[in-house]
């Protein structure tokens, strides 16, 4: 296996590069290693109308609540 060591400014060793080939075999071996690779094409991309109910009314309305009085911290002089 030929790894790549990438450092630093000051040589500290910061990643490896794994030969792709090398991490499938690593990925197939050790299952749980699976969650770390990119999605498929295949899997469900989440829009953002899958979120919706995702928020209690009490909760989302706390929250709406919060971010207008945040917002209007913005508009406040300095002077």
């Amino acid at each position: 296996m030929s790894l790549q060591y990438i450092s630093d400014d000051s040589g500290k060793t910061t990643a490896v590069l794994i030969p792709i080939q090398e991490w499938e075999n690593i990925v197939q071996t050790h299952s749980d290693l699976k969650k770390l690779t990119k999605p498929s094409r295949k899997e469900k991309k989440l829009k953002p109308s899958d979120f919706k109910g995702i928020f209690s009314k009490k909760d989302a309305t706390g929250f709406h609540k919060y971010l207008t009085k945040v917002r209007k911290e913005w508009d406040r002089d300095f002077y």
